[in-house]
């Protein structure tokens, strides 16, 4: 449910001019310091993960693995997108506690 959430935050964000999509403009955004959350799509390919898990840690910059990339992308209003830069503080800030929380739940109803 929260994914819903945090998927629906990054569809503001999108209005707001405050996402980047894409790999090549996720990957800019990130190595010019302005990327503040990535999101990479579950289904994207495992080499796609591993540059951005690789490249995120490097930069310091929080990285999740959320929804389809149909999903991703429909999110911020583009066809397929693998990947995702939130450049707004508040807005990726908010965007980590709702897939956090999404993560606790998940967490809880497994026990």
């Amino acid at each position: 449910m929260n994914q819903n959430k945090a998927i629906a935050m990054l569809g503001l964000a999108a209005k707001a001019g405050k996402v980047f999509s894409g790999e090549f403009s996720t990957e800019k955004a990130v190595k010019d310091g302005r990327a503040r959350l990535v999101i990479v799509a579950e289904d994207a390919s495992d080499n796609t993960k591993k540059q951005f898990k690789n490249m995120c840690t490097y930069y310091r910059v929080p990285i999740y693995f959320l929804c389809s990339k149909s999903e991703l992308g429909h999110s911020i209003g583009k066809e397929f997108r693998a990947s995702v830069a939130v450049t707004d503080s508040n807005l990726a800030e908010n965007i980590i506690k709702k897939i956090e929380q999404l993560s606790v739940n998940v967490s809880d109803s497994m026990e």
